[in-house]
């Protein structure tokens, strides 16, 4: 999926002073002098204890929802809010910390789907007594439609697991005109089949995406569906004042008895958008009044990080689990200069991805990335197969430019969400040692997929990423760089706009294989393949710091979502403190 925009963050250097980062250039610089990294102490913690039930949960933030709409909703955060709050899937993950939080359990289905003719049938038996938020049962049938409507034009960005797997897909323009897929079949109102176009033995997985989860025709609206969502989940929309303020209270025919995911705590929460990061910052940190009650959406600035790591009552309240997710610069390769891959790799070389992970908050909060996925996916420790030196090397850089034609360098441009403008700078300087000039475009988070999705205006760089859906390489280099599913509009995943026929044909050999363990080896070697084309440039793979308030309970970060804090577990420790 896509990795979540991030918050402002400014240029100022604070990883040596506030980190303990030392070390020489060569190697992977310590977080501390004991060895120890100090944001990690809570790994795998659950935060305050059991949360009480009742009282109100504020959640700060500066920017709105990408999508909330299911159809749409692939965005990291917004994914994470949305199937723990907001409406269920057929499948999810287990409400737990640490690598529990990666097991895979039934929702709206009674168990994990069943497989049947070499796993390109999938069958699902729904929940009985499911309801919605104005007490209407939940059908297979509102499933199917959601299925259908993310194929629609104009819902663009959503998980495309459908429109890659099930049979008959190609060229389907969604259910507005009374079309319908054959492949999608709902034999009475709690049974649901799916039919593929190739064995895929990881669908359940899949099912995960808010995809998969149920929309009634009746309520319906198209694109506006985005603001006001029908929810199947605890919680409804009381009121959506988009990029100011969202205010969720309990669904009343939400049965806990059918979901044994999600404890919905709290009895309302309120999220309050359009704050400064630094404002939201230091009110986490100070947990003064209401913002005892609070938790923050977006991560902590590495600006902040001095005000947290050397205080241990700060320190206790905070979440710094992986995002899984590797960032990237994607290069244009369908247009010059990116068409020639000496210049792609001479980008590859200038880049100093240590001066990156620096303006990112130092080594506490990320990691150098040698291999585009991530960590999880190679057995704990990525490969560094190409060898090139964390700072670069520039030399090597000037002499791949020169045997492209480019001796004096060139100029281009990329776009960055507002929130990683200081890498960008970063790698603007990383990359002017060897005589590209780049100029850096910002864009503000909520827009920054549609900006960069549009194939035909956006800039030649792009700095994003990609978090795998599940651990496994099927869900990570196909899309990233299957050039077949390339959008003129509401692109995602492949910003690289990387078409070439080797990669593609050996997805597919390995998509067919039906040994594991054989296709998790030939994923891993096709990484190092495609990085030494050097469509894309890994940069790094961060941590995802959150600063709670002193009344917060029940709060770790949940793995599968990238850090996030999982609303589907988090509470107050007295809900009489809670104001809203």
């Amino acid at each position: 999926m896509n990795k979540r925009t991030c918050t402002v963050l400014a240029t100022a250097v604070v990883a040596a002073l506030t980190l303990g980062a030392t070390g020489c250039s060569s190697g992977k610089r310590s977080s501390s002098q004991n060895g120890k990294n100090p944001a990690t102490g809570n790994l795998g913690a659950v935060i305050g204890g059991t949360p009480q039930k009742g009282g109100t949960l504020t959640v700060l933030s500066n920017t709105d929802f990408t999508h909330l709409d299911p159809a749409r909703n692939w965005q990291m955060n917004d994914m994470e809010f949305g199937t723990r709050m907001l409406y269920r899937t057929l499948v999810t993950y287990k409400a737990a910390p640490g690598a529990e939080g990666g097991e895979l359990v039934p929702d709206l289905a009674t168990d994990l789907g069943t497989s049947s003719n070499g796993a390109k049938t999938w069958t699902f038996k729904l929940k009985k007594g499911v309801k919605y938020e104005d007490g209407t049962p939940v059908t297979a049938q509102d499933i199917k439609y959601n299925v259908e409507r993310s194929f629609s034009p104009d819902l663009y960005g959503g998980a495309d697991y459908a429109a890659r797997y099930l049979k008959g897909a190609k060229g389907y323009k969604g259910p507005a005109e009374g079309k319908h897929l054959d492949s999608i079949k709902t034999p009475d109102d709690h049974t649901i089949v799916f039919e593929l176009r190739k064995p895929f033995a990881e669908f359940a997985n899949a099912t995960v995406m808010p995809t998969f989860a149920p929309v009634p025709k009746s309520k319906d609206t198209g694109p506006r569906y985005d603001n006001r969502p029908f929810s199947s989940g605890p919680y409804k929309i009381e009121t959506y004042q988009r990029n100011k303020k969202l205010i969720l209270v309990r669904n009343p025919h939400w049965d806990p008895k059918s979901d044994g995911i999600r404890k919905a705590y709290p009895d309302k929460l309120v999220m309050v958008m359009g704050l400064k990061p630094n404002q939201i910052d230091d009110r986490m940190i100070a947990s003064q009044g209401a913002d005892a009650s609070a938790v923050p959406w977006y991560a902590l600035r590495p600006e902040s990080a001095g005000k947290v790591l050397p205080k241990a009552e700060v320190r206790k309240r905070l979440l710094a689990e992986s995002t899984n997710c590797t960032d990237m610069v994607q290069m244009h390769t369908g247009r010059a200069p990116f068409d020639n891959a000496k210049v792609r790799q001479a980008v590859q070389y200038a880049l100093d991805k240590e001066v990156v992970v620096t303006s990112s908050g130092g080594p506490a909060f990320n990691d150098v990335s040698t291999a585009y996925m991530p960590a999880t996916l190679f057995d704990g420790k990525q490969p560094d197969t190409l060898k090139i030196p964390a700072t670069g090397d520039v030399d090597k850089a000037k002499q791949l430019l020169k045997e492209a034609g480019k001796p004096d360098g060139f100029t281009t441009k990329i776009t960055v969400s507002n929130g990683d403008k200081g890498r960008a700078e970063a790698i603007q300087q990383a990359l002017a040692k060897a005589g590209i000039k780049v100029t850096i475009e910002t864009v503000d988070p909520a827009a920054f997929y549609s900006t960069i999705g549009d194939t035909t205006n956006r800039t030649d760089m792009v700095y994003t990423g990609w978090c795998p859906d599940y651990p496994s390489g099927s869900t990570f280099l196909p899309f990233v760089f299957d050039g077949r599913y390339i959008k003129e509009k509401g692109n995602t995943g492949n910003h690289s706009l990387f078409r070439d026929e080797a990669t593609m044909k050996r997805m597919d050999e390995i998509a067919a294989m039906t040994d594991a363990d054989k296709a998790r080896d030939a994923w891993r070697a096709l990484d190092g393949e495609i990085l030494a084309k050097a469509p894309t440039i890994p940069v790094l793979v961060r941590r995802w710091p959150l600063v709670l308030g002193t009344n917060i309970a029940g709060a770790y970060g949940q793995t599968s979502f990238g850090g996030q804090l999982d609303y589907a577990s988090v509470g107050l420790k007295d809900p009489a403190k809670s104001e809203g």
